[in-house]
């Protein structure tokens, strides 16, 4: 009994001493070679290195008491005080031992470009260990594309990076865009532009939105090429953004593998607000006279109308078009539904195919009634359209009426279309009007060429810059093919 309790006080007595006193234990841990880490080198100068590097892998740690850790962390937060630095998001957080590893801390982070402004909208970089975590994490963003003129800035806009583990967290997300089909050299890129990628779960709102795009017809090969145009699509909610805004648009008369198309060549009408932007730019066409019918081709046209200021640019157009041009509201609009593009168009370039048909002693009703017809004439060049104008005149010999009529003309190739085509009519002995022998296929040329007679001419359609809609990954509609509602839309609609 007795020997049982002089055990008992010789413990209580080596446990009091303890809580007193440090001591020093050995702590084994594996070399670090500088090699794998080229950033510290460019992070240090002569004056701070990080000897750690050089260490054996034995080296000596502190285990301090609650009494030295309190001392320590007042001793700490009283020199980021005179730093500058506000300690008080540090309270809950681990801070180091001695005030050299912090002052080592702070001395990486500004090398790296950061501010102390920086440092107190994000005080928690101080709780990161610089062997730890950022060399490892800095060196692997560097590893992955990200410039090392870059990686300060990439730091301030997402410092939870610096907690991350490479392997678990980082790694994985990596792995998930290349399986996106990201190209390897954009991946730095992306994450530039949208570094909160990395803080993403694999199972959460990136797989739910790659998902949903491809199920509405978007082709699986060109959701990389998207994400690297705009990144911000994975962190967008089906439910609550995608999905609202892609039933808003169907129900303007556009198809789901229309709107897929749409997507692929420009993924950032993903980012437009349904209820702030895109909704009240629908309202705003209508209420200038576009026809509801003709919104959907309107969008398909121009799907960036969907996101622009619109009311203000079509004010300031229709003013322009009613003053210069004395075009009325009603033809204004019809304007606007042949080539929405006109709204964005500056009114110098428009001016001077104005000017031109003016100066060829086309009035400027003849004018009005030309750009109402074919808005395209205002995109042509000035130079192109003397040449195409002196053609009609010097070896044509037609009268002008016949370019108020079939405006058109002036959009054809002359080297191209207008003079075989011509030359072919000479050869052939056969008189017809412009639009019977340019508004056509070859093939349809050929045709009436060597048919014998001349069929009755009609209105034939209207008239669309871009021509059919080619659709990636798919054959474009030939013009044999039944006419589904899909197709026709293909035909009407300009090249994306």
């Amino acid at each position: 009994m007795a020997s049982l309790l002089t055990k008992t006080q010789s413990i209580t007595k080596m446990i009091k001493i303890l809580q007193r006193k440090p001591i020093f234990v050995l702590n084994f841990r594996p070399s670090i070679n500088p090699v794998n880490f080229n950033i510290s080198e460019e992070y240090c100068t002569n004056s701070i290195k990080f000897s750690e590097y050089e260490m054996p892998s034995v080296t000596w740690g502190v285990i301090q008491g609650r009494k030295e850790k309190l001392v320590s962390r007042v001793i700490i937060c009283d020199y980021l005080k005179t730093l500058g630095i506000i300690p008080d998001e540090l309270e809950e957080l681990e801070l180091p031992s001695t005030v050299e590893v912090m002052r080592e801390r702070v001395d990486f982070l500004q090398k790296l470009g950061l501010t102390i402004d920086d440092l107190n909208q994000y005080p928690l970089m101080l709780g990161c260990s610089v062997r730890k975590n950022m060399v490892p994490v800095l060196s692997y963003l560097e590893k992955i594309g990200i410039p090392r003129n870059k990686i300060g800035e990439f730091v301030k806009n997402y410092p939870q990076c610096l907690f991350a583990s490479v392997v678990v967290e980082l790694q994985p997300v990596i792995k998930f865009l290349r399986g996106l089909d990201v190209e390897k050299q954009d991946i730095g890129y992306v994450l530039l532009k949208y570094p909160e990628l990395l803080g993403f779960k694999l199972d959460g709102t990136m797989s739910s939105t790659v998902g949903y795009l491809v199920s509405m017809g978007v082709n699986p090969r060109d959701i990389g090429p998207m994400v690297t145009q705009y990144p911000y699509l994975l962190g967008m909610r089906v439910g609550s953004m995608i999905k609202p805004l892609v039933d808003f648009l169907v129900s303007l008369g556009l198809p789901k593998k229309i709107l897929a198309r749409m997507f692929e060549k420009r993924a950032y009408m993903l980012g437009y607000d349904l209820e702030e932007t895109v909704r009240p730019n629908v309202d705003c066409l209508v209420s200038f006279g576009i026809r509801k019918e003709a919104i959907c081709l309107v969008v398909a046209q121009y799907p960036q109308i969907l996101g622009l200021p619109l009311k203000a640019k079509l004010s300031s157009q229709q003013y322009f078009f009613n003053l210069k041009l004395k075009i009325d509201p009603g033809g204004f609009a019809l304007v606007v539904e042949k080539m929405p593009q006109i709204i964005s168009l500056n009114q110098r370039v428009i001016m001077k195919t104005v000017e031109f048909l003016l100066a060829r002693a086309f009035t400027i009703n003849d004018v009005a009634k030309m750009i109402i017809k074919c808005p395209q004439l205002v995109a042509v060049s000035v130079g192109l359209m003397k040449n195409s104008y002196y053609f009609f005149k010097s070896e044509m010999g037609r009268p002008l009426k016949e370019l108020v009529d079939f405006p058109e003309y002036f959009t054809y190739s002359l080297e191209s279309r207008i003079k075989p085509r011509y030359h072919s009519l000479q050869a052939k002995g056969i008189k017809s009007s412009l639009a019977w022998f340019l508004n056509c296929s070859d093939k349809r040329f050929e045709e009436r060429v060597r048919g014998n007679y001349i069929e009755a001419e009609n209105s034939g359609p209207s008239f669309y810059m871009g021509g059919k809609l080619p659709l990636p990954g798919n054959d474009i509609v030939s013009d044999d093919e039944d006419e589904s509602d899909d197709e026709i839309l293909y035909r009407r609609t300009v090249s994306l």
